[in-house]
């Protein structure tokens, strides 16, 4: 395991919603019409905003573009209305203002003036992790050995500086718990796609 990258919740500037409570009554008020972009089905802005509408009970129309970059540049001419995506891919549009940042998705605030999802919608996590792997049948020695050398590298300031300017952040964690995370992550997706019926295209 390497880190955590916080989900984005971005809008469009024209929308007039600035927290996610505005935005679930907005969407609640005109059910069907407001639009969402993603990278493509199954990606993760498609599978973060199909679980926020599970839990909020709203309808939104998903816009799939055949990668992030176009689905941003929708975005951002105003064509579609929001996305909740990863914050490394929306953060230059946010500091340009083109994009309106609402909320982040991981379990704690990652700036101290925006809230997260979880603060409007109780229990809504989603974040991106970036882990290293190996073949299955690699040595434990090797892993071992890999593990340590890999958590001295994510370890130094100058890596975790570099993380945080991507929007991470590093997590410490062993080969088992990352083994473990996975399990819960594939669960915790397979049950939304599951509930949307989301199928591959």
């Amino acid at each position: 395991m390497i880190g955590f990258g916080d989900a984005a919740f971005v809008v469009h500037p024209s929308l007039p919603v600035k927290t996610v409570k505005e935005l679930v009554a907005l969407a609640k008020k005109r059910p069907g019409e407001m639009l969402y972009a993603s990278s493509g089905i199954g990606g993760f802005p498609h599978m973060n905003t199909e679980l926020f509408m599970m839990m909020t009970g709203t309808k939104m129309i998903h816009v799939p573009f055949k990668g992030g970059g176009p689905a941003i540049m929708d975005l951002v001419a105003g064509h579609s209305q929001l996305q909740i995506s990863s914050l490394v891919t929306v953060a230059p549009h946010i500091q340009s203002g083109r994009l309106r940042l609402i909320a982040t998705g991981g379990a704690k605030r990652k700036f101290p003036d925006i809230p997260t999802i979880s603060e409007s919608v109780l229990g809504y996590e989603s974040s991106i992790w970036w882990g290293i792997f190996a073949p299955p049948k690699t040595p434990q020695d090797i892993i071992a050995r890999f593990h340590a050398e890999i958590m001295e590298v994510i370890s130094s300031p100058t890596f975790q500086k570099r993380l945080d300017e991507q929007g991470g952040v590093v997590v410490n964690m062993s080969s088992a718990e990352f083994g473990k995370l996975m399990v819960r992550e594939q669960n915790k997706w397979l049950e939304v796609i599951r509930s949307a019926g989301i199928k591959a295209e």
